[in-house]
């Protein structure tokens, strides 16, 4: 499959798909250029293979940026909204535990940056055996079972801030 792996990006207050991120960010950081010289590289990468509203440039080059510095830097991604990692295989069950959560985090008024992950080599650089699996702020909580909806609740109580 040549398909280009799709990663989130927050750009203002939204999570936003980029095709081409990754590689984008690794070459920029392969070069070591200044976090100015990443910020045009990146910008004009993703912009080749994405649709980005006119409006919305400042925006995802600021975004870009602080990527790049956040990578090179070394520092783990800090927010306050939750960040949700599902990662499926494609199966009735891993489709379960997505809706399942979405329900949860729907009926707790919790706002969460979702990402559901297929892509098997992405899902072992996560350290997931098996499918399906829940991250939540970073932290594996089950793999290779559907988590009861009591498990999950009391998960992200346990990690709001």
């Amino acid at each position: 499959m040549d398909t280009p792996s799709q990663k989130f990006l927050k750009i203002g207050t939204t999570s936003v798909g980029l095709i081409g991120l990754d590689p984008a960010l690794q070459k920029a950081m392969a070069d070591k250029l200044s976090p100015q010289a990443a910020e045009e590289f990146l910008f004009a990468t993703i912009a080749k293979l994405n649709y980005v509203p006119a409006t919305a440039h400042d925006n995802y080059r600021k975004a870009l940026r602080q990527e790049y510095e956040r990578r090179i830097t070394g520092q783990a991604f800090t927010s306050d909204v939750l960040e949700v990692r599902i990662f499926a295989s494609g199966c009735v069950t891993c489709d379960k535990l997505a809706s399942t959560m979405f329900d949860i985090l729907q009926r707790m008024n919790l706002v969460a940056d979702i990402e559901k992950i297929y892509d098997l080599d992405e899902i072992w650089r996560h350290g997931v055996i098996t499918p399906p699996a829940l991250k939540i702020n970073g932290e594996l909580l089950c793999q290779g079972r559907m988590p009861t909806p009591a498990e999950i609740e009391q998960w992200l109580r346990d990690r709001q801030q």
